[in-house]
This record gives C-alpha cells, sequence and structure tokens, in this order.
C-alpha cells in the first residue's frame, strides 16, 4: 500500500502543485480512506514503538534538513525574531490554548496544559515549502525555519512533565533537571557532533574528490542520526535539538554539505514525509476526532485562528516587520509531525483522559495539513510578488536622485 501512494503521489504530484491539495494532505487523507475511519485496509496500533519510531525518524531528517538551510549571515543579524516566538509567542500559544480549552472542554487544568503544549510546536515539514522557496524574503524564511527547528525540542519538556504529573502511579520525576539536561545536554551534543562532522570531512583535493557526491549526503544523513544517539546517552539530552543544532553547525562550516544533501537526500526525504503522514491518516476515526464535538471544533479553531495569530503579533511588537509580514508568520505555523510524537507519546502514558487528549490533537494536526498545505504555495507566491513589488519600488526611488542629477 505504501509503494502504491508513492506512486500515485509521484504521478499526481504535478497536479497537487496545482490544486489547493498539497502531497502532505493527499498522503493524509489517502491514510485516513486506507485506514480505521474508511475501509481498514491498513492497521497500525498507535501506541506501537513502530508509529513512535517512525515519527522520530521524520522528526530527525526533517530537522536536519531545515537546520542546513539556516544561514551564518542570517544567524549573525537576525536571530531577534525566531528569538522572540521561541521566548513569547509560543509559551502564549499554549496558555490561550490551555484557556480555550478549559472553557469549552471539562478537562482540568493540567490536561488542558498538556494538549497546549502539545499544539505549541509549530511544524518543519509542512512549512518546508516556504522556507525552501527563494523567493520567500531571507528574513521571513530564517524566522520560520529557527522557530520551526527549534520549538519540537523546547515543548517537549513540559510534554513530558505534565504527562508524568497526570499519570497514574506517581514517578519521582524532578522537572528543572529534566530541563536542564533535556536543552543542554541537547545544544551541547549537536555542536559537538556538528564540529566533529565538519572536521572529519577531508578538505585536501585529492582526498576529497575521492568521495562521491551520494555518499556525502549519506555521511550528513549518517550524522544526524548518531547525533540523535549520542544526545540520549547519558545524562540524556533533547536529541531534536542536538539534531537541528548540529546540521546548522555543519552548514556554516561545510556549505558544500548542504549541496549534496540537497542533490542526492531530498527523496529520503520525501519518502519519510508520505511514510508518516499515511500511518497518522490511518490512526483516525471520525468517532474519535469528534468525540468532543462541537468543543473540539472550538478547541480546533482557536488553536488556529486565534492562538497562533494573538501570540505572534503580540511577540512581534515593536519590530521592524510590517502587518503583511507578521500575518503571513502567523498563519504559517502548522501543526503535525511534532505534534503527533508528542501526541502518541501522551497516549503511551497511563492518563485517564489520554485518549481525548490525543484526539483533540490530531483533530487539530488533521485541519492544520489541509489548511496550511493548501494554502503554502499560494502564500509563498503573494509574499514572494509583494516583496519583489516592494524591492522595484525602492530601487526606482534610489534611482530618482541620479536621474535628477544627470
Amino acid at each position: 500500500m505504501f509503494g502504491g501512494v508513492l506512486v500515485l503521489g509521484a504521478l499526481a504530484s504535478g497536479l497537487a502543485r496545482r490544486s489547493f491539495l498539497s502531497l502532505s494532505a493527499m498522503a493524509v487523507l489517502a491514510g485516513f480512506l486506507l485506514g480505521h475511519g474508511a475501509t481498514g485496509v491498513l492497521h497500525f496500533n498507535a501506541r506501537s514503538a513502530f508509529v513512535g519510531d517512525l515519527a522520530t525518524a521524520a522528526l530527525i531528517v526533517i530537522l536536519f534538513r531545515d537546520g542546513l538551510e539556516v544561514e551564518a549571515e542570517m544567524l549573525q543579524t537576525q536571530w531577534h525574531l525566531p528569538l522572540r516566538k521561541l521566548v513569547l509567542a509560543m509559551p502564549l500559544t499554549a496558555a490561550i490554548v490551555a484557556l480555550a480549552a478549559r472553557v469549552m472542554t471539562d478537562l482540568s487544568w493540567t490536561e488542558c496544559f498538556l494538549l497546549g503544549a502539545l499544539l505549541s510546536p509549530t511544524d518543519p515539514v509542512l512549512s518546508s515549502s516556504v522556507v525552501t522557496n527563494p523567493r520567500v524574503p531571507r528574513l521571513v524564511r530564517h524566522s520560520l525555519n529557527l522557530e520551526s527547528g527549534m520549538n519540537d525540542g523546547l515543548a517537549l519538556p513540559a510534554v513530558v512533565a505534565l504527562s508524568a504529573a497526570l499519570a497514574s502511579g506517581s514517578s519521582h520525576f524532578v522537572w528543572w533537571r529534566f530541563v536542564l539536561e533535556n536543552v543542554t545536554v541537547g545544544l551541547g551534543a549537536g555542536l559537538l557532533m556538528g564540529l566533529l562532522a565538519a572536521s572529519i570531512v577531508p578538505r585536501a583535493r585529492g582526498l576529497a574528490d575521492g568521495i562521491p557526491s551520494h555518499q556525502r549526503a549519506l555521511f550528513a544523513l549518517g550524522t544526524a542520526f548518531a547525533t540523535y544517539g549520542i544526545a540520549l546517552v547519558p545524562p540524556h539530552g533533547n536529541g531534536l535539538i542536538a539534531v537541528f543544532v548540529a546540521a546548522i553547525t555543519l552548514g556554516i562550516r561545510r556549505p558544500e554539505i548542504r549541496a549534496y544533501f540537497h542533490q542526492h537526500a531530498e527523496v529520503v526525504v520525501e519518502i519519510v514525509k508520505v511514510g508518516v503522514f499515511v500511518v497518522f491518516g490511518s490512526l483516525l476515526t471520525l468517532d474519535g476526532l469528534f468525540g468532543d464535538g462541537w468543543a473540539a471544533i472550538g478547541v480546533v479553531a482557536a488553536t488556529l485562528l486565534l492562538a497562533r495569530p494573538v501570540a505572534v503579533f503580540a511577540a512581534l511588537v515593536g519590530t521592524d516587520t510590517d502587518t503583511r509580514t507578521r500575518a503571513f508568520m502567523a498563519w504559517f505555523g502548522p501543526k503535525g509531525v511534532a505534534t503527533m510524537t508528542f501526541a502518541l507519546l501522551v497516549l503511551s502514558q497511563r492518563i485517564v483522559s489520554g485518549t481525548r487528549i490525543f484526539n483533540l490533537a490530531a483533530l487539530a494536526v488533521f485541519c492544520s495539513i489541509i489548511a496550511h498545505g493548501a494554502t503554502d504555495t499560494a502564500g509563498a507566491e503573494w509574499i514572494a510578488r509583494r516583496a519583489e513589488r516592494a524591492e522595484e519600488a525602492s530601487e526606482a526611488e534610489r534611482a530618482k536622485p541620479a536621474a535628477e542629477a544627470q
């Protein structure tokens, strides 16, 4: 079935580019039609290790690819926008989602904040069409890319802490120690692995010429998975943060690796994306998604249409960005692989309302995949045309004094 989905997806890729559905959205719909919610051809256990490992592998590959996209110049000069969104917009998004869930459902405050933590990170998979489009302004691409790469790992401590608080049978969980080890060790492991990978690739012409370009791409992919594994050894850092930081470091130190990766590894990225979305779609059922009735729809609407826009506009107050740029970045905060992975983690815990929380998060992801997948190409073209017109107007203004002087 997966082979058939890949074949049909490849054949329909041209149609998808001209339609309102992206390949990601088509993969989810295909999984839904083949899964428990429709024909029942595909059978996956949401609590199985396979589902969780597939989602983790997808995050590793996508985060590494997006980390390679980060440019040294933009990282040094344009760090304040993504930092504002990570430090201010992300917790504010979680708080607004939690408040909406508390008002519309009978979940407890702790359960509502867990749902908010699940839905606070943005998805590097669904935003990749925007951040990799060279016509989109560099500032916008850089900001969205860094945000989506870092917030997955930053949301994990809150998810684990709240899950531990809700799980039946209390464990000895020290949240501050977990956060310290999780983030610090993850950053350190990523930096060290990135530097190590950059140093061991031969630079001398004779040695370097002996390594085929596709092997260099495999070297980069191997670095991604090795970094994730190294970060998980005691004292147990965050592997996702480590992968993203390693990719940034490797891409800055050895920019040629970025070109090799794009040339040969993009097909791996697409395979993983299709796989994880098909499996996710197969896990969905209408009864589960709408188990909370209109309250579920209200929580999703508040997540996509209220929480993210309010949080981003509040976080970017006082910056040089205009209203349209803020609106673009506020809309393109899709929910996807990270939320799915964390929701599966919650589902595997002994949490009384774990299934309800999973279904609410899954409905938000499903709606986000459709809504953001249907608007990414059009939105990227809109912001690109606007930036090009602004650049032409600026050039005309600069040329006017010279013409008058002549």
